[in-house]
């Protein structure tokens, strides 16, 4: 006998899932560099990721977008492979490498069969220890780069980027993106790639992070090998950054500021200014908080912005919580008539949500489920998994923080996110950032009461 089925209303939700993170081990290897090591059965794919702490915000002065040209070479061949021989290796035991430069680290990554465990490390070590830095890679990889910066002043989304950092962060390592200038990469020669990765670049202060189908022994074992002759020292203090130890950012340049951009039919937006670092104790109600202001496609500035007045296809916010207070920031493309009205709502969201429109039930529950009903799903392979580790080491996070972010984010509550909101978003303090037709919108901006329009050129 089939039970009937109501199909007139939605299935009520079970609760969320609960989460066990698998067992993470710390070890260090007899040279001295450490490793955590992650048994992930399923799929015969391991994960190898080498995270450091140097990133964009250890550019020198005059010399930014040197962290990130140093890590895009590391893939153009070792001391004893051409870049055609290390990815034919590669090929060889059908690895996926990935080198991503964010502004607190650099993290190498290396994905391959776990058979080929013990070869896709020794690759690893190489890449990561022994870089060519050949000359003539150096200067093809760099003008490719000075390239792609002269491309993206034609694009609004990155001026616009850029631009805001440079406003929020006028004297701070933050005020830069990781690519570089066109100016500053000019100067970047092959000696000058090496020394910055003699210096910086080094494994004292890395971890090698192993996840997949592999034990912890084999795992241990593979990297003993691979890393026998790495010699592992501490990075140079003066050249690698320490974000936590810098000065707080001083006040913007400036509040409003418009780069014109004849003709577009659409403005580029960014609002927002500098928030909180990640070890902010209420990490937690801000996830909350922001995915009831604009952190997903039911928030209030996208409901508003896109369903209700139809200026936008979409908006967002976000905190980008660094390792030192990172901004946070609204970014949208919008009707360029509609420009100024939808900076207005903005500030009056964010001034609202702490004060005269405190989220409600609904929305909070909303929020929550958002955050908590997948959260697995988003550490089921091993390369997912290996990530989540490094945002452990990076952070400085305790073991069993997956395990318990489900049930910390359900019990925020109401009060939690409106005291969040209070400390956090300061929409008197927030600074402006519109990339669109100057003719048509300049007006409208002056009547903000944000100060004068600040022109920058993009």
């Amino acid at each position: 006998m089939t039970t009937a089925i109501d199909r007139s209303r939605p299935p009520v939700p079970g609760p969320a899932p609960s989460v066990r993170f698998p067992e993470c081990r710390s070890v260090r290897l007899a040279g001295g560099l450490a490793m955590r090591t992650i048994e992930h059965p399923g799929p015969p794919v391991a994960t190898f990721l080498l995270t450091m702490p140097v990133g964009s915000v250890s550019d020198p002065a005059g010399e930014t977008g040197l962290a990130a040209l140093t890590a895009d070479l590391l893939d153009e061949g070792t001391e004893t492979q051409s870049a055609v021989e290390l990815h034919t290796a590669l090929d060889r035991i059908g690895a996926r490498l990935g080198i991503q430069v964010g502004p607190d680290s650099t993290t190498v990554a290396l994905t391959t069969l776990s058979r080929h465990a013990g070869a896709g490390l020794a690759l690893l070590a190489a890449i990561v220890a022994r870089p060519r830095f050949d000359p003539a890679d150096v200067e093809r990889v760099r003008e490719l780069r000075r390239s792609r910066v002269r491309q993206l002043r034609t694009v609004s989304g990155a001026v616009a980027d850029r631009v805001w950092l440079e406003t929020l962060y006028p004297t701070h390592p933050y005020g830069h993106l990781g690519i570089g200038t066109d100016a500053s990469l000019a100067g970047m020669t092959a000696a000058r790639v090496a020394q910055f990765h003699a210096e910086a670049y080094q494994l004292g202060s890395a971890t090698l992070i192993a996840a997949g189908a592999l034990t912890h022994a084999a795992f241990l074992e593979a990297a003993e090998r691979a890393f026998a002759e790495v010699v592992v020292r501490p990075a140079v203090d003066a050249v690698v950054v320490d974000p936590t130890q810098l000065a707080p950012p001083g006040p913007p340049s400036a509040r409003l500021i418009l780069v014109d951009r004849p003709g577009a039919v659409q403005s580029e937006l960014r609002v927002g200014h500098v928030a909180v670092a990640r070890s902010t104790p209420d990490y937690h109600a801000l996830r909350v908080l922001n995915m009831v202001l604009g952190g997903q496609f039911t928030s209030r500035l996208n409901r508003c912005l896109r369903e209700e007045k139809g200026y936008t296809y979409g908006v967002q916010t976000a905190f980008d919580c660094r390792r030192a207070p990172g901004p946070f920031a609204m970014q949208g493309s919008i009707q360029a008539g509609a420009t100024a009205e939808a900076v207005r709502e903005v500030l009056e969201q964010m001034a609202a949500i702490g004060g005269s429109r405190p989220v409600t039930p609904a929305e909070l529950g909303l929020a929550r489920d958002a955050l908590t009903r997948g959260f697995a799903r988003g550490y089921e392979t091993a390369g997912q998994v290996a990530r989540g580790v490094a945002q452990l080491v990076r952070h400085g996070l305790p073991d069993d923080y997956y395990d318990r972010f489900v049930p910390i984010v359900e019990a925020v509550d109401e009060r939690a996110v409106t005291a969040a909101a209070t400390a956090h978003l300061h929409a008197d303090r927030a600074v402006v950032v519109v990339v669109g037709p100057a003719d048509q919108i300049a007006a409208d901006l002056a009547t903000l009461d944000l100060g004068d329009v600040t022109r920058v050129e993009a």
